[in-house]
């Protein structure tokens, strides 16, 4: 994600610039053919491009806030991550309660317990952020598990769902115990179906693409359309239709590549959800939590790109 304060005009024409330089040329061959090379039938004046470009407008408007509108549902699911994961730590550490005729050795396992769990967490956001972008899901667990418990994780197919489970199996031994009460023990099943529930949503969002006849009808539109431009316009601006149409053309090519920057917020590039920096800053809370010495730093933004 590209920060507020970073200059993102040099992003904008690294998309954009091979088909505008197409655009450049194609006009000033117009221009050229038309102004000195008497070729006046290349003139139509009776293309209505003013409506052409309103329609082209509407349609290139309602993709891109479709494309937005999945942007930001990734990132409101990705903030109830943020919420639920400090709502599960808070609830882990608090609620586990040994009761005060428990053994020593009961209270060391209910401290474990607690420990593991928001440890869970932890790497159940990061193998969350890994699957989504297609990565490894197992990348940077081994401070999680040892090497015998990495060849279980290694062989799952949804490993941040396995290691909801491991929680979920740790919380129902907390309840055999009687460390946990039902009335606790369904407040941090809430928190736990919250997280599973966002992870849907990241899912769906991932897995369904938009349509094709979104990605393929206003690309074709827009092309269309940078072609008549320069029909339209050289007979009244001549060796200057080159410079009108070139920027009518960089907006509305400007225009169709927002909607393709956002449709699919999980692919690790500049303009989707800083995943990273996210799920960075919910380890820092969560180790936090557990007074723990050693705390990361949060993930600085490179080149004005959040990742």
């Amino acid at each position: 994600m590209i920060v507020p304060d970073a200059a993102n005009m040099r992003s904008m024409l690294r998309s954009v610039w091979r088909p505008l330089v197409v655009l450049f040329a194609f006009d000033m061959l117009i221009a050229v053919l038309y102004v000195y090379g008497g070729q006046r039938w290349l003139s139509v004046r009776d293309i209505p491009l003013s409506i052409f470009g309103g329609a082209i407008g509407v349609i290139v408007g309602f993709r891109n806030t479709s494309s937005y509108q999945r942007w930001w549902e990734a990132r409101t699911l990705w903030g109830a991550i943020v919420n639920y994961s400090r709502t599960f730590a808070r609830q882990s550490l608090t609620m586990i309660i040994v009761p005060c005729d428990g053994s020593e050795e009961d209270r060391r396992r209910a401290e474990e317990i607690r420990q593991r769990l928001v440890l869970l967490q932890v790497a159940y956001v990061h193998s969350l952020r890994c699957q989504l972008r297609s990565h490894a899901a197992w990348q940077g667990l081994d401070s999680f598990y040892n090497a015998q418990q990495m060849e279980i994780v290694r062989s799952q197919r949804n490993i941040p769902v396995f290691i909801q489970q491991e929680m979920s199996e740790l919380l129902a031994e907390c309840l055999k115990n009687g460390w946990l009460d039902s009335m606790r023990w369904t407040s941090i099943d809430q928190s736990l179906a919250a997280l599973m529930n966002a992870q849907g949503g990241a899912e769906r969002i991932k897995n369904t693409p938009m349509p094709r006849q979104y990605d393929y009808l206003p690309r074709l539109f827009v092309r269309l359309y940078c072609f008549l431009l320069p029909f339209g316009m050289v007979a009244n601006l001549g060796m200057f239709t080159p410079v009108g149409s070139s920027l009518v053309g960089l907006i509305f090519l400007a225009l169709d590549e927002v909607g393709r920057d956002l449709e699919n917020p999980f692919e690790n590039r500049e303009h989707d959800i800083p995943m990273s920096s996210i799920s960075q800053t919910i380890e820092i809370n969560l180790k936090q939590l557990l007074r723990q010495a050693e705390i990361p730093v949060p993930e600085p933004a490179v080149k004005g790109i959040l990742w």
